[in-house]
């Protein structure tokens, strides 16, 4: 509904300042409040230090932002980026009552309270945004939504965890907290540099209607492993640093985590890919027509991306976030150079850039995360090849219903796409995979996160994975 009240333009704006603000929150420390989640003794003077931590940071980040935000619109040649800079400073200021929190609630393998509280935010941040858009404030719709939702976020997640205590900015003592979450940070940095590359290279060179086209398809594209793959994260991390702890493998949890990831995302993704059109048309309205050759490209490349995102946790989990950082540095390497190339092509050359980049990406990443886990690229195609198969069928349906019946209509031509694709989907794995049904169901319902249930019969322990 806010997308068919603001203008691609808007979203162009708001796209700059993202990138902007990605690239300072790399130094926020949220980190080092991860690092209490993998530590095995936390006591509150540690809570406290990693508080003291927080505030630092990112009451400089806040500071630098602010200052350096006409530095930015001049870069950009967009005056009113350096306003939209200045505003959004406050997100960082919210940050170290939301870490903290978050990390502790984590440690306590309590997600229940976290999914009540991100819903209630996200409402909140729904509401503003159309009620600002509504009442015709453009773009600054954009800019307050988020800053809502942060605001609930912090009060919500610090009364819920009960995270009470006192700044300790005497870091002696916390040595292996600083170590872990700064490898963490560099990582971060280099994810920064992955995935904010193509708008800081692209926000220069496009105007801002071509450039909002191309983020708003990233954005649409992005939900899926946006929405469905951080709470499993959230989840599987802690969960897995348990399990590390008792000296059980993790290859069988990774094994099933993969399977689901893929037989969830890439499905959608090749449905997306499929109906662009009139998913645009339906969704965005017809201004919006012009993103649909983005988003159909754009979907291609997203399962590689929802595969590789879930490989870090399993390392994190153990101890050795260097085969996080070594993927990441890959990544902050081939995402910017495939960029940088293909941006002379025009918005559309950023999506075949991704074509290249996301792949390659997953390759590297197997081949560091893999061998440490104890797992093979034979056993890991074996548990995948049903899911490829099914989304193979699918696709062939789908493009052969369309010489039978092609509506008029972009919304029944969206319904009847999603529905042939759906029940091809389903009744290939309903017919010869049927043990991944109700072990997928299963582990997506399942209550205990520090229980899961290992991918095969092969072995009783294993763990689940996290990003």
């Amino acid at each position: 509904m806010v997308v068919r009240l603001l203008e691609p333009t808007d979203y162009g704006l708001f796209a700059m300042t993202q990138v902007v603000i990605s690239v300072l929150a790399f130094l926020n420390g949220y980190s080092f409040a991860t690092s209490l989640i993998q530590a095995e003794h936390v006591d509150e003077r540690r809570i406290g230090q990693v508080f003291g931590l927080l505030l630092a940071f990112n009451g400089t980040l806040a500071a630098l932002q602010f200052i350096s935000a006409p530095l930015m619109a001049d870069y950009f040649q967009e005056p009113l980026v350096a306003h939209m800079l200045r505003i959004q400073a406050v997100i960082f200021l919210t940050v170290p009552f939301t870490a903290l929190p978050s990390g502790l609630l984590a440690k306590r393998l309590e997600f229940k309270v976290q999914g009540k509280i991100g819903l209630l935010a996200a409402i909140i941040a729904a509401v503003v945004a159309l009620a600002m858009a509504w009442l015709g404030f453009g773009v600054w719709a954009l800019v307050y939504a988020p800053i809502a939702g942060y605001l609930f976020r912090a009060v919500a997640l610090t009364i819920a965890a009960k995270s009470f205590v006192p700044p300790v900015f005497d870091l002696r003592g916390a040595g292996d907290l600083v170590r872990f979450g700064g490898v963490l940070t560099i990582c971060q940095l280099f994810w920064v540099m992955q995935s904010q590359s193509d708008i800081f290279i692209a926000g220069r060179l496009l105007d801002t209607h071509n450039l909002g086209l191309y983020a708003e398809s990233l954005f649409l594209t992005l939900i899926i492993t946006g929405r469905f793959l951080p709470p499993i994260n959230e989840v599987a991390f802690p969960a897995y640093a348990e399990l590390h702890r008792r000296g059980e493998p993790l290859a069988p949890y990774f094994l099933k985590t993969a399977r689901t990831v893929l037989l969830v995302t890439t499905p959608i993704y090749l449905g997306l890919a499929l109906t662009a059109e009139p998913a645009v048309l339906t969704l965005f309205g017809p201004k919006w027509v012009e993103m649909a050759p983005f988003v159909s490209g754009l979907a291609l490349a997203m399962p590689a991306m929802a595969l590789q995102i879930v490989c870090s946790p399993t390392t994190n989990a153990m101890g050795q976030p260097k085969y996080y950082l070594m993927s990441n540095g890959t990544g902050a390497v081939i995402f910017p150079v495939a960029f940088l190339i293909a941006i002379s092509s025009g918005p559309i050359g950023l999506v075949h850039a991704w074509w290249v980049a996301a792949p390659l990406l997953l390759i590297l990443t197997l081949r560091l995360t893999l061998p440490v886990i104890g797992l093979s690229f034979a056993r890991l195609a074996t548990q995948l090849a049903p899911v490829l198969i099914a989304n193979a069928a699918m696709v062939a349906v789908v493009l052969a219903s369309e010489y039978v019946f092609k509506p008029d209509s972009p919304l029944l031509e969206l319904v009847l796409q999603g529905f042939v694709g759906a029940a091809t989907y389903a009744a290939v794995l309903w017919f010869f995979w049927p043990h991944i049904i109700t072990e997928t169901w299963s582990m997506l319902r399942t209550r205990d996160a520090s229980v899961p249930a290992p991918a095969d019969q092969t072995s009783r322990t294993a763990d689940p994975s996290a990003a």
